[in-house]
């Protein structure tokens, strides 16, 4: 076994060369011999030459070895190359499209694969020659219709008024050395033009099928070269024959009536719709039998307050005119008019709240009651802008000229004044604030005397203790029920006094509380009083002398009456008495009757 392994180890080491490599016992090294074909371009551009278009590059060969491919590459400096084909079969050629090239120098290069000697053949390289490939350049394609717009893009559009028998005249025109033929399509059909050339150009066409459809089209010219070159351009078309139409645009503000002389008509463009045709151009506007242009969105017009009636129609680029419309302009420049108030009677017995209702009319867009309101406020003394007690004007709770002022109790706001104003809107938004309008809260309480049942028994007394005593009646009355006490005096002064000379108080008496506040609301009370000398005495009653009470009207608290002391003189009779006896008896009668008469207390 070691002599085995011994062995072995001698026959590897003898394998292994001066380079370190291991080579196996049986390996041979395999030598490639040069191959002796040689490439010849029978078809390939000579130095110098031009090339333009399809090329057809070709190859024959000389030598003993057997040619299986060829590669073939392209330089336009010798340094970079890019391959261009890989033939593996007869016949050794190629077409070669030269516009994949830009114009310049290039050289062709290739070299064979020689099975034979298992090894390519050296690089064979053509003459320099030139790429001078020219594209057509279209230079003009028009249509000798008379449109609206340039046709150069979709955008911008050309657009064409035809009849559907009409002829569109298309012509074109381009550069190129060798200018072969030029197709039309895309047009309004039926059909497609049959080409123009090769042989004879023409350079346009006359195309009528007939029957031109309305609608948008987009022709494309192609224009074709010797070269086999092409360009193509697009004109973008329309065909309307159709007019617009028209609805009503914005008048003013939008609404109904406009708060001016000057109207702006707005949207006119939104206003106006012409299907896909060629557009709106502009507006005509009809007044005083004339037609104006107006080519922008909006326009403004000075009308005279009242309502009119204008006309209006569209106009497409292409000169279509629909059909008039009439618009309403109705203008009314007038704040409305205030008629007055209507406001329930304030006074401090009012319990909750108080309506209120102001009148206005307009005559000309009428009265826009949900956004005008009514405003009010309390004062001190009645005048002013803005009301002092609330500091403010208050928006009654509701929209519209009839209202409530929300209060529990007005027995807070005795003398002082509600203060109210209106807010008035039309419908063509005119407004009016009105003045300022006060109302004064009163007390609900009116003590008074009943001037029927208050009096005296007579008129006419002898002055002094025994004669002189005379008996007034009167009746206290409330116009409601009022649960306080009352005082009342009487008083008397002498009827041809002096300014220095006041009133004497006779006699006071305080009415008790509730007295007043049964179902009669009244007080039945005597007073007596002696006439304490000769001549006229006046005599007055007065409720609350100190105003404690809070009343209505102050003016009918006091009752005034008179009493005459009468003088007798002499005894006995004289011719001239008769007449005056006469005028004393009738007076003791008209006195014994107020003497019996029943007081009675007023009904309920």
């Amino acid at each position: 076994m070691r002599r085995f392994i011994s062995v072995l180890l001698v026959v590897v080491i003898m394998t292994i060369g001066q380079s370190g490599d291991m080579l196996l016992a049986d390996s041979k090294q395999v030598k490639f011999a040069e191959s002796d074909i040689q490439l010849v371009f029978s078809n390939g551009p000579s130095q110098g030459e031009d090339v333009k278009g399809l090329f057809t590059l070709s190859f024959s060969s000389t030598g003993s070895g057997v040619l299986s491919s060829i590669e073939i590459e392209i330089s336009s400096d010798s340094s970079n190359w890019d391959t261009v084909a890989n033939l593996t079969t007869t016949p050794w050629l190629t077409h070669i499209d030269t516009t994949d090239y830009a114009n310049g120098s290039w050289t062709f290069r290739a070299r064979a694969w020689d099975s034979t000697a298992n090894n390519h053949t050296t690089w064979f390289t053509s003459g320099e020659f030139d790429i001078v490939n020219q594209v057509p350049i279209i230079t003009s394609f028009t249509l000798s219709n008379t449109g609206v717009g340039s046709g150069t893009t979709a955008i911008d559009r050309a657009w064409y008024s035809l009849d559907a028998n009409a002829t569109l005249g298309f012509s074109w025109a381009a550069m190129d050395d060798d200018l072969t033929h030029a197709s039309l399509a895309n047009v309004p059909g039926p059909g497609t033009p049959s080409d123009d050339g090769p042989g004879t150009i023409a350079y346009g066409w006359d195309w009528n099928t007939g029957s031109l459809s309305e609608g948008t089209y987009n022709p494309r010219l192609t224009v074709w070269d010797g070269s086999g070159l092409s360009v193509s351009k697009t004109m973008f078309i329309g065909i309307d024959r159709t007019s617009p139409t028209m609805s009503t645009p914005i008048i003013g503000e939008g609404e109904e009536w406009t708060d001016s002389n000057s109207v702006t008509i707005s949207g006119l463009d939104d206003a106006t719709d012409d299907g896909s045709g060629s557009g709106l151009s502009y507006v005509q506007i009809l007044r005083d039998g004339i037609w104006s242009d107006v080519s922008t969105s909006s326009v403004t017009l000075v009308f005279d307050e009242g309502e009119h009636v204008i006309s209006m129609r569209a106009v497409d680029k292409v000169g279509n005119v629909g059909d008039s419309i009439d618009v309403d302009i109705k203008v009314d420049v007038s704040e409305p008019e205030g008629l007055g108030w209507t406001v329930d009677e304030l006074t401090t017995s009012l319990i909750g709240s108080a309506n209120i209702s102001f009148a206005a009319q307009d005559l000309g867009s009428g009265i826009d009651l949900p956004n005008s309101k009514l405003q009010y406020g309390f004062d001190l003394n009645g005048v002013g802008a803005t009301p002092d007690q609330s500091g403010r004007w208050i928006d009654v709770g509701v929209s519209g000229l009839d209202g409530t002022v929300p209060l529990s109790s007005w027995a807070t706001k005795s003398r002082q004044y509600l203060m109210l104003r209106a807010v008035v809107l039309d419908e063509a938004g005119n407004q009016l604030t009105t003045i300022p309008t006060a109302f004064q809260v009163l007390p609900g309480l009116d003590l008074s005397w009943n001037a029927t049942e208050t009096n005296v028994d007579r008129l006419v007394v002898r002055p002094g203790d025994t004669n002189g005593g005379i008996v007034i009646t009167s009746l206290l009355e409330a116009n409601q029920a009022y649960g306080g006490a009352v005082t009342v005096y009487l008083q008397a002064a002498p009827a041809d006094r002096s300014a220095d000379v006041d009133w004497t108080t006779m006699q006071s008496v305080v009415v008790e509380g509730g007295n007043l506040s049964d179902e009669c609301t009244c007080e039945l009370l005597m007073w007596d009083y002696v006439v304490p000398n000769t001549g006229q005495w006046d005599l007055r009653l007065v409720i609350d002398p100190n105003d404690i009470i809070d009343e209505r009207d102050e003016s009918n608290n006091n009752h005034h009456m008179m009493v005459t002391g009468a003088t007798v003189s002499g005894i006995g009779v004289v011719t001239s008495f008769a007449p005056g006896m006469i005028a004393l008896l009738c007076a003791g009668f008209a006195i014994t009757w107020f003497q019996r008469r029943k007081i009675t207390p007023p009904p309920n």
